[in-house]
């Protein structure tokens, strides 16, 4: 057990939201110009060997990571994760990171509302309250029954609601099953699922590409290193609310290399959700005590 260092966990966690909003720029320059399958596709093959490095080092090795009382969850884990960050990345393709990032900014407020039903956790009415607030934000950034509405819109609220989905199955299975056991099968079974239908989709790369392609895969292999050290010095109920800083930092990045505009009603509806958010997180703090 690693000793507890909230200070070191909140800085790994600031720099975990770094490396994961750089990665989203790059997947949204390689996906512009490739087809989103083979970029999530080779992305994965690194992740997957890099999850496998993990698992060797570990006592009782790739055995001990693969061994699950519970392998069509743990499978059907890694199948929804890699389909939603396909989404995610068509996503930034259509509406840009920024937008795009403001509505997957509701997806903790998702998993506060399905943990009752799916976990059986008790959500009480503040947190309800704040459920619905953040959904207010939702609803004003998509700005339904306008003339400008785009249901292009619901593709990263498909995407949060994906995530979310996931995010609770993964507590679920942690139940009975230890973290290294999912991550090692979020990476194999993902990367088999995306070779399945990311071949069918291979497009020649330039060499300037490629550079960005091995980019992706580093930062994203760096990023998920940062996140596990920080999860092994930290309390998650103390980083989590570092998270939504992911947000600022690809928000940063539409507006400055990819020339994206922050409509008001953007900005608007995003500081709601993150508040709404954070105010459930602190909820969820407050029962865990």
């Amino acid at each position: 057990m690693s000793q507890q260092n909230p200070r070191l966990g909140i800085a790994l966690m600031v720099l975990t939201t770094l490396i994961f909003a750089v990665q989203d720029g790059i997947s949204r320059h390689l996906a512009g110009e490739y087809n989103v399958l083979m970029v999530v596709m080779i992305r994965y093959w690194f992740f997957a060997a890099f999850v496998i490095a993990i698992a060797a080092r570990k006592a009782g090795g790739l055995k001990q990571a693969a061994a699950t009382t519970q392998p069509i969850l743990q499978a059907f884990r890694g199948l929804l994760l890699a389909a939603e960050i396909c989404v995610m990345v068509a996503a930034f393709t259509l509406l840009g990171l920024v937008e795009s990032h403001a509505v997957f900014a509701c997806y903790p407020l998702l998993i506060a509302a399905l943990s009752g039903p799916i976990l059986g956790e008790r959500v009480g009415w503040r947190r309800w309250t704040a459920i619905a607030i953040g959904f207010v934000g939702v609803l004003i950034i998509l700005q339904p029954g306008l003339a400008v509405f785009s249901p292009l819109a619901l593709v990263p609220l498909a995407s949060a609601t994906m995530f979310a989905l996931y995010g609770l199955l993964t507590r679920y299975a942690a139940r009975r099953d230890s973290a290294a056991t999912s991550f090692f099968w979020t990476g194999t079974v993902g990367a088999v699922a995306m070779t399945a239908v990311g071949l069918w989709s291979w497009q020649p790369m330039t060499p300037p590409d490629w550079a960005w392609m091995a980019a992706l895969c580093i930062t994203g292999a760096a990023g998920h290193y940062t996140l596990i050290r920080c999860y092994e010095v930290a309390e998650a109920s103390a980083v989590q609310p570092f998270a939504y800083l992911q947000l600022v930092f690809a928000s940063l990045i539409g507006l400055t290399v990819f020339a994206e505009t922050l409509a008001p009603n953007v900005a608007l509806g995003a500081l709601i959700i993150c508040a709404a958010g954070l105010f459930t997180l602190w909820r969820e703090r407050r029962a865990a005590r």
